[in-house]
């Protein structure tokens, strides 16, 4: 059982550098392993990236959101698959699987709907209830401006820090990390990601 991320980007003709999303995306996408057995852009905007460890999956969403939102006037179309594997190719684009095609049909199931991100697995009951908790969620992430998504990628990527710690290395006062936060529902968030998690441990993987 894994877990397919397939994405693109929502405006991204708008940009006239589009290293700005690329190069911060390419470097997320690294940590999961090499491309492009394991990741690829392609398409000029479109993406696909592998999670070995399904509970993960939303959270790299939601990080994958943080620094797209960080850039003024894009944004991102996310379909989470969860499923089987039956062929490992070279390039992840070769590979095959239930898991490919819940993240193909739930894409673009997300462009008709125009919505921005949703979760696809052989389990109706969970994709019911935690489609509904995204889409919730989703109030909130898709209004992020750019400074928030940004401050949301860094409390993210230092979970261990705490505001003050945060305030500091971005020169702001902690009020403004404790103001952010709350702007950005990230506790909601967070708990949402936290309950997609302990669902999928307990699902039949």
């Amino acid at each position: 059982m894994t877990s397919i991320i397939t994405g693109d980007i929502i405006n991204s003709r708008h940009l006239v550098n589009p290293e700005e999303w690329l190069v911060p995306l390419k470097n997320l996408f690294a940590q999961e392993g090499k491309s492009p057995e394991l990741w690829d852009i392609y398409k000029g905007n479109s993406f696909q990236l592998e999670i070995r460890q399904p509970e993960k999956s939303l959270f790299t969403a939601i990080r994958i959101k943080t620094i797209i939102k960080s850039i003024k006037d894009i944004d991102v179309r996310m379909a989470i698959g969860i499923g089987q594997k039956t062929y490992s190719a070279p390039r992840i684009m070769e590979s095959n699987g239930e898991v490919f095609v819940y993240a193909h049909e739930q894409l673009e199931r997300l462009k008709k709907e125009k919505g921005t991100m949703a979760v696809k697995t052989s389990w109706a009951e969970f994709d019911r209830e935690m489609n509904l908790y995204i889409r919730l969620s989703l109030i909130a992430m898709d209004s992020w401006k750019p400074k928030t998504a940004q401050l949301v990628n860094l409390l993210l990527l230092n979970p261990d820090r705490g505001q003050k710690q945060i305030a500091e290395f971005l020169g702001i006062k902690q009020s403004a990390v404790s103001q952010g936060r709350k702007r950005a529902h990230l506790s909601e968030i967070m708990e949402m990601e936290s309950l997609f998690r302990e669902k999928i441990k307990k699902l039949d993987l």
